[in-house]
């Protein structure tokens, strides 16, 4: 027992010496740089899904391993470490920042779920917009992090009122008054026209004594090892928190910034095949949002009739009057709106920069139209989306946001200087340096891969995969892809699994973007596990749901995912891009394949 609890205690350090001795014979026997780079690329692999060593540490190796092999100097590994995508994604960090300081992304949230209404499918289906919308723009965990509180609070002010007007009745009943609150609607609107109480009217029932009947009931439900008044509200409990999980997912795919995934695959892509320039903000929004759409409307019809059930009548009857449970959540909704105030200078600025960033991007170079890149055509190529996200981060760091005063000897108050939109220290602090050294491994691996020729030989070994129809190898890429990224890291899975898909389709002679793009959006498909992604955590941690009703509502929005994504690449993604042939900013038939 000893001996076990100390290979236990110690059980990520035995993993790291038993995968570097293990994978040793090969390059040691084989003795060619293909092997040795191939014994990097698995020792990598292998901490990535175990994580035994952190990722972005992980990330570091190619810079120790490739020197010592003689695969690449130390000087060009370095360089693979810091790319277009690193400024990209400062420039974006740089906006997100200053949307959570200023609360933007509480008053989007919030207004758009005021304005969708609070029948309760309507309501998830607004939390649901509002989430894949911020996602777009943040990043997915923040997005989860920032709206999960709202909708916890929304979900308990709704057992509160139930809890509330179920006592309240019992008290009538049974012959008594209660004064603290008025009674909104009953079993027939003639009843409760007689029974409402010529008291002062609260609305949302959230005034003390409600709130002590609520707190009452819930504490005797722990008590009984209940947690919820009824099976109904655990079940909407569920659906909220998992509906935030998934959209927030989702919303990330519309936008290059908006998943780490996506800007791994755009620097890839752009790297490798520099020849095409077809990816950028524009196009990439073209493809993926009609896809994002459908995947989150389907989504919300799974989840709303796997918790709650799918009553059409109930949702589009016009003029019923609202439930108890209706009125208090647009209460709390209205609350959590006025606590922001009115809309404030550094909301305005935040929010006017934000849609000059994204007007920047889309009219960079759209394709069907010149962009404004076209007045630089001296020099093609040389301003990117980075050079925009860079131009409107730094002025956050000049706009100011107010004045700083003292008050001098005298009494007096001067202002003596200004404090900008965000400042360096609030930037560091949302800056996710670890994905910028992951991302940067994963770009040095793949220079690695190419240098040492692996790149090619697995291409040559993956081409008998060309006799299996197209759509095949998609399907069978896309759920690789998604079932890998349940047990990994997105980032970790997508940037493995870009240089061995860019070689297949090199070996098969397809279009590289009819495989990579359907690999790129699969893979943020990780909705089976609490561990698959941090929104998925972050949701799982407020204790409404076990790791098998993640499992089930995971699978069905990952079937609809991967076939909305199959459709999307037989339609209107065709229609985009000229997938029918190999395109000639690909690496030609002899140089695709080894010999």
């Amino acid at each position: 027992m000893n001996v076990l609890s100390y290979v236990l205690v110690y059980r990520k350090f035995f993993l790291v010496v038993f995968t570097l001795l293990v994978l040793l014979p090969l390059p040691i026997i084989l003795r060619t740089k293909e092997a040795e780079c191939a014994y990097t690329l698995f020792v990598i692999a292998t901490f990535w899904l175990t994580e035994a060593l952190p990722l972005s540490v992980t990330a570091l190796l190619p810079g120790l391993m490739f020197p010592l092999f003689g695969i690449m100097p130390s000087k060009n590994v370095a360089s693979a470490y810091f790319k277009d995508f690193h400024l990209l994604l400062i420039g974006v960090i740089c906006l997100a920042t200053s949307i959570e300081k200023w609360n933007l992304h509480k008053r989007i949230a919030l207004r758009m779920v005021m304005t969708v209404g609070v029948n309760p499918a309507w309501l998830t289906l607004g939390f649901m917009s509002s989430t894949a919308f911020l996602s777009m723009w943040l990043s997915n965990t923040s997005t989860a992090a920032m709206v999960m509180p709202i909708v916890e609070a929304v979900a308990q002010q709704i057992i509160s009122a139930e809890a509330e007007v179920e006592a309240t009745q019992m008290t009538y009943f049974s012959g008594s008054t209660n004064h603290g609150l008025e009674i909104d609607e009953s079993v027939n609107e003639h009843e409760t026209n007689e029974r409402k109480e010529k008291t002062i009217p609260v609305p949302g029932y959230s005034n003390d004594a409600g709130k002590n009947s609520s707190n009452m009931e819930l504490e005797k439900n722990s008590g009984t090892g209940a947690k919820y008044r009824t099976k109904k509200d655990h079940m909407m409990c569920k659906l909220m928190c998992l509906c935030i999980a998934y959209s927030s997912t989702i919303g990330g795919l519309t936008t290059i910034t908006g998943t780490s995934t996506n800007l791994i695959f755009a620097e890839h892509f752009n790297m490798r095949y520099p020849e095409c320039r077809c990816i950028n903000f524009g196009s990439w929004f073209m493809l993926s949002f009609p896809a994002a759409i459908i995947i989150l409307f389907l989504s919300w019809i799974w989840l709303q009739w796997l918790f709650l059930g799918f009553n059409f009548k109930e949702m589009f009857k016009c003029g019923k009057t609202k439930t108890v449970k209706q009125k208090a959540c647009a209460e709390v909704i209205k609350q959590e709106y006025q606590k922001l105030g009115p809309i404030r200078y550094q909301e305005i600025v935040t929010l006017v920069l934000f849609i000059v960033m994204a007007l920047l991007w889309f009219s960079r170079d759209p394709g069907f139209v010149p962009g404004w890149s076209a007045l630089f055509s001296k020099y093609p190529g040389f301003a990117t989306d980075s050079t925009v996200a860079l131009l409107i981060g730094l002025l956050f760091f000049l706009i100011p946001a107010k004045r700083l005063t003292k008050t001098t000897p005298t009494g007096e108050i001067v202002a003596f200087d200004y404090s900008p939109l965000i400042t360096w220290k609030e930037f560091q602090s949302f800056m996710p340096w670890d994905i910028a050294i992951l991302v940067g491994g994963g770009f040095a691996l793949a220079d690695g891969c190419e240098e040492s020729g692996l790149s090619k030989w697995i291409g040559n070994k993956l081409s008998p995969l060309g006799s299996l129809p197209v759509w095949l190898i998609i399907l069978i890429s896309s759920l690789l892809v998604t079932s890998l990224t349940e047990v990994a890291s997105n980032p970790a899975t997508i940037t493995l699994l870009l240089p061995i898909l860019s070689s297949l389709a090199e070996a098969i002679q397809v279009n590289p973007l009819y495989i990579l793009i359907p690999s790129t959006l699969c893979t943020s498909f990780a909705f089976l596990l609490p561990v698959a992604n941090p929104p998925n955590a972050i949701v799982f941690s407020y204790g409404h749901l076990k790791v098998i009703d993640m499992v089930k509502a995971g699978l069905g929005v990952n079937i609809v995912g991967v076939a909305v994504v199959m459709l999307g690449m037989s339609t209107w993604i065709v229609t985009l891009f000229d997938l029918s042939t190999y395109p000639s900013w690909a690496p030609p038939i002899s140089n695709a394949t080894m010999p």
